[in-house]
Formats: C-alpha cells, structure tokens, sequence
C-alpha cells in the first residue's frame, strides 16, 4: 500500500512538472493553472489505472493512468490559457473586460461601447472589435458562446427585457453573419434581473447596462 502511495505521489508530481511549459502569448510559465490541471488528472488517473488493474499490475496501470489523465488535463488547461491570453491582448484598450472563473471565459461589453441608448443597433465603431472577436472565436473553436444582455432597471420590466433581448440577439447574428457556426452561439435577454452594482446611482446603472458573452466547453 505504502508503494502504490509513493509511486502516485511521484507520477502526480511528474506531470505537474511536465505542465510547466510557457504560454506562447504571455511568455508566462504554465505551472499556475496548465501544470494544475495536469496534476489533478495524473492524479485521476493514477488512482483509476491502480483501481481497475490486477494486484501484480497496479504500479503499471497507476503510471498509464498517470500519464493518460495529466495529459489530458493539462491539455486543456493550456488551451484555456492560450484563448485567455489572445483574448486579453486581442482586447486591449477596446473597453471589454475579459474574466476567467475556472474554466469558463467571460467577455463584459458595458452598453455605452456597444449600442446607442435605448437602441439594439450595435455601434458602427465597434464593429472592429467584434471582428476581432470573430477571429479568436474561429481559432478557438472548443467553446460555446453564450450571449446574455442586461439592462439597468430603469423604465418598465417589459421594456428592459425586450431591449436585453434584442441586444444579444444583436451580437449573436453578427458573429453568426461572419462566420461563427449557430450551433455554438445562443442569446438570452436577462432585462435587470442580473445587476452587477447598484441601481441607485448613475455609475451603477452604467456597470449593469451591458453585454456579455461566456465561453464554456461545448
């Protein structure tokens, strides 16, 4: 037993090792979430190996298992990574904010860069930003893309919620008109039911009138 501890000890910390590679986009070592992920799956997987082996083959199936589990997930962690860092330096300066929450990617478009007010016409400038969205999201393809619009809870429930609608439908036809495939995009309206700050004030109202779009695995 104190051997097949040691040998998935040893193998979870090998592919937690092997996950320090450099992000292409940051220059930035892996090891903080790539090398976490493939430690948790070598670890997964060590344990699976070990379990469905036969007594004499546990140390064997433990590193397969290892081996398997960490390559997988340190794959996609890394992949999550890359589109987190493109994302950023795609974004810069354009007025989006990009977050990360584990392994889903959320991209917040405030009102005032997107749309006119009271308007789900998208604003002529900033077509070049969704452009680039259009990009990315075609080279990152492992992704659905979730559109939800927001309003503020100014005027009547009715009017925000068809507004917040609209609006993402907004964004989801024009990523769909260049050439992100429909079946990863859907758009929901969530009026001001989601607020992010507070209603009472002017800057508040601000913060809550928005887009966003979240990226999940498909």
């Amino acid at each position: 037993m104190k051997t097949r501890r040691n040998l998935i000890a040893a193998t979870a910390l090998m592919a937690m090792l092997a996950g320090c590679t450099t992000n292409p986009y940051t220059g930035e070592s892996q090891a903080g979430k790539a090398g976490i992920y493939g430690g948790v799956g070598a670890v997964t997987g060590a344990v699976i190996g070990a379990a469905t082996s036969s007594k004499k083959d546990r140390a064997k199936g433990a590193l397969i298992g290892a081996a398997v589990g960490g390559a997988a997930g340190g794959g996609y962690g890394y992949y999550v990574d890359t589109q987190e860092a493109k994302l950023r330096q795609t974004l810069q300066g354009t007025g989006v904010q990009v977050q990360r929450h584990g392994d889903d990617l959320k991209l917040i478009m405030p009102g005032n860069i997107t749309f006119a007010s009271n308007s789900a016409d998208i604003s002529s400038s900033f077509y070049p930003t969704l452009n680039s969205l259009v990009l990315v999201f075609k080279e990152f393809d492992k992704n659905g893309v979730n559109i939800v619009g927001h309003t503020d809870s100014t005027g009547s429930q009715e009017l925000n919620q068809s507004l917040s609608q609209r609006r993402a439908q907004s964004v989801a036809n024009y990523l769909t008109a260049n050439g992100v495939p429909g079946q990863r995009i859907s758009a929901y309206g969530a009026g001001p039911s989601q607020p992010i700050a507070s209603n009472a004030t002017d800057a508040g109202r601000a913060q809550n009138r928005r887009v966003e779009i979240n990226l999940r695995p498909l």
